[in-house]
Order: C-alpha cells, then structure tokens, then sequence
C-alpha cells in the first residue's frame, strides 16, 4: 500500500498548507472590500470538503468504467468548450472569455478537457499497445489535441494550451515515444509559441518582462518584481505566518497565482522546500504507480496525470521565482479556486484508486482484516487488469462445430442455456462432445 499512503499524503499536506495560506493570504483584501476576513477561508474549506467527496466518488471508479466513457466524454468536453465562445454564455474576466458563471461559482471547462484528454489518450493509446508505430502513437492523439489547444487558444487560455501539452508529452512518452521525436516536437512547439506571442501584444509584454521584469517595474513587470520582494524578505525561515506585507494589496492575485510567494515571505526558505519536496513525493507515487501497476491504461494515464499536475507546479512556481515568463496558471491544491481544486482532489482520488490496482496492493488488502468503514470509504479492486467491456459467460461463446461430410469445421454461434446460480452452475455436469459423421471417401473426378 506505499504508493497509496504516498498519494495520499503528500496530497493531503499540501491541501492543509494551501488552506492555511489561502486563510493568511486573502484576509487582507478581504478586510478591504468590508468582507469578514474568514470569508474566503471559510469558502476555500468548503470546496475543499467537496473536493474530498469527489475523491471518494473517484475511489470506486473502476478503469473499465473510465475507459468505456472516455470517447462520450470527450466529445463532451469539446461541446463545452464551443459553447463557452458563445456571447452571453461564456463569461468574459480579464478580456478572456473561459468561465460558466454557475452563480454560486465560475465553471472552467479546460480544466475538464485536460483530464478528459488524459483518460482518452490512455484508452486509445492501450488499444493500440499490441500493432504501436509511430504513426498509430500519434494518430488521432495528436489532432485531437491540436482541435483542443485551437478552441483554448480562440477563448485566448495560452496557460491551458501549454498544461495540454504537458499531458500530451506525459501520453507520448508512457507510450514509448523515440526521444528524437521529442526534439523535432520541441522545435515545431517553439515555433508555434514564437507566432502566438507574435499575434498577441500581451504576450509579448508577458515575454520581455520575465527578461527584464525590472525594465518596467510599474506595468508589465509589475507582479514578477513584487513577487521578487516577497521571496527576498522571506529569508531562511520567513517573517512569521500571517506577517506578509505583500498581502496588503500590494501583490496581484496573492492568494492564487502568486500565493508561492506568500509562502517564501511568511515560512521562507525552509516553506518553499517543504512545499516542492511534496510535489516531489507525488510525482514519485505517479511514476511508482505507472511502473507497478499491471493495466497498460492505468500506466499512461498515472504517467499523464503525474506529468500535468506536477508540471503545472513546477510552472507556477518557475513564474514565481522568475525563471519561467508568466501564464496565469494556479499551484495545485495550494492556490484559491473552487472547481479547480475539486477537480484536483478528484484526480488525486484517481491516482489513489489506480494506487490500489497494484496486484501487490490487492494482495496485501486481501490478506488483512478490513472494517465496514475502511470498505466503505476505501475500495478495493477486484482484480489488477480491469476489462473495458465485461466478459461474457463460456456458454455464451461461439462453439466449434462440424459440418456433416463437408470435411471441415465452421464456427456456429449457438445461444447459451437460461442462467442458473453458482451453485447449480458448478453442480452441473459438462456437456458431451459433438460427434464427428465419417466424411465418405473421395472419388476421381472431384465426385464422392
């Protein structure tokens, strides 16, 4: 059970320090709009609460059930993100139109398209796995992602496109993409981000202020130069939870994007560390899964899922810190979001149940007495390989028969008996072999 006590863990630290970080770093701007200074706190706990129920819904999510209502939900997800274009159904923030205003929250499908992508990659890519070349890796996975990143790139969602990508690479190389494709696909997507900045002037500033965030430290780059200060106070071991100065109105968006850098001014150095080696435990427990796991499905969408969320981290503090130019996209399970972090902890859930198909996994849960509550709450797969479709009863199979002085045997499907209980089943003799009729001598001529 390591890799489930590792998922769960490392998921579970980093949710109390993002609840503890989102109290500390919205209280002020809170207090500023003459809200209670709990109130977003407050808010953040009970999406986190839902977002454990999703994590208990994910648990008992079979990968057949998964497989079989990936393709159904992937054209789903493209219907929404279609709709979400249209004038007074998609809502505008920030001059992008990618949100559903629920009312009581703000829907973003490319957070859905990007799981729905992993799972539907994973199913083809696992059908495939028996005649995989090159050109059946990245036929239809490919243009099914192009299709996606052209509808993120219309909203315009730059940030979504790129953590697409990053389930892309995570499907192509579970699958066991040649690294020299890798090269090529490194070039073509340089090339591609190069022509976007190009056509946008906002990514263009986003691009010359991470070069020189202090060129223009009053527009562009306003929030890197800021996030610098909160780092650089911060220190070692920081100023002290609830101390930051920044948080005083003076850093965008600190309780979501740039809440990493309320962590390295309030619990320093030493936070920031905390925070990444968790990342690191995860991925680790991704990976582990991957490669212990008996399911090709479960390996490449472990392998996807771990690559995505771990590499959105890795985006999100890069940005931060000022190695990577900024996209806009949150630090899992630590930034504020209501859906976002729901749809975390419900991947979380999927990394735990596939945790849980590990054959050495099901062994040990089968050799060890289990409460109604843990069953309850806590699965466990009946078998390592879980069948897309289910298997159909022997007598239900078609029965090789021959055909009377033909010389020849056919396949006749022939329907199976009423269906019985276990135990008559079992209690029932077999039935006797057909009997072969003597095929009558061959005469010259072709003539019997």
């Amino acid at each position: 059970m390591t890799s489930s006590h590792l998922v769960f863990g490392a998921a579970g630290l980093l949710l109390t320090i993002g609840l503890v970080m989102v109290f500390s770093a919205s209280s002020i701007e809170a207090a500023l709009a003459h809200e209670p200074v709990w109130a977003p706190g407050v808010q953040q706990v009970i999406w986190a609460a839902l977002g454990v129920g999703a994590m208990l819904v994910a648990l008992r999510l079979p990968a057949g059930f998964l497989r079989r209502w990936a393709p159904i939900a992937l054209i789903g997800v493209a219907f929404l993100l279609l709709l979400v274009l249209v004038p007074g159904i998609g809502k505008r923030i920030n001059g992008a139109r990618q949100w559903f205003d629920l009312g009581f929250a703000h829907l973003q499908p490319s957070e859905v398209a990007k799981l729905v992508f992993a799972l539907w990659g994973a199913h083809v890519l696992a059908l495939r796995e028996r005649y995989m070349t090159t050109k059946s890796l990245l036929v239809p996975v490919l243009p099914i992602f192009g299709v996606l990143s052209l509808l993120l790139i219309v909203e315009p969602d730059f940030g979504a496109v790129v953590s697409l990508g990053l389930v892309l690479v995570g499907l192509l190389w579970g699958a066991g993409m040649p690294m020299k494709y890798f090269g090529w696909f490194s070039v073509l997507a340089a090339v591609l981000i190069a022509i976007l900045i190009k056509a946008a002037p906002y990514r263009m500033a986003r691009i010359t202020s991470f070069l020189d965030p202090f060129a223009d430290p009053t527009n562009g780059g306003f929030q890197a130069v800021r996030g610098m200060y909160a780092l650089a106070t911060g220190g070692l071991w920081g100023v002290g939870l609830g101390n930051s100065a920044m948080k005083w109105n003076l850093l965008p968006h600190a309780e979501s994007d740039y809440i990493f850098a309320i962590i390295g001014e309030e619990l320093g150095f030493l936070g920031c560390l905390v925070v990444v080696t968790l990342y690191g435990v995860l991925a680790y427990a991704g990976f582990r899964i991957a490669r212990r796991s008996a399911d090709r499905f479960i390996q490449l969408a472990s392998v996807a899922i771990t690559v995505w969320i771990v590499g959105q981290a890795a985006m999100n503090m890069g940005y931060v810190v000022g190695l990577l130019p900024v996209t806009g996209v949150q630090l899992p399970l630590i930034s504020a979001g209501g859906t976002s972090l729901v749809l975390t902890l419900f991947i979380v859930g999927l990394l735990g149940r596939f945790a849980r198909t590990e054959p050495a996994a099901i062994e040990a849960g089968r050799n060890r007495d289990r409460g109604r509550l843990a069953r309850l709450l806590l699965p466990l797969p009946e078998a390592a390989v879980d069948p897309v479709r289910p298997r159909r009863h022997p007598e239900d199979r078609p029965s090789a028969r021959p055909v009377v002085g033909s010389g020849r045997t056919v396949v006749r499907s022939r329907p199976g008996p009423a269906r019985r209980p276990d135990d008559e089943r079992t209690r029932r003799t077999p039935p006797r072999p057909a009997r072969q009729a003597p095929v009558a001598p061959r005469r010259a001529g072709g003539q019997r």
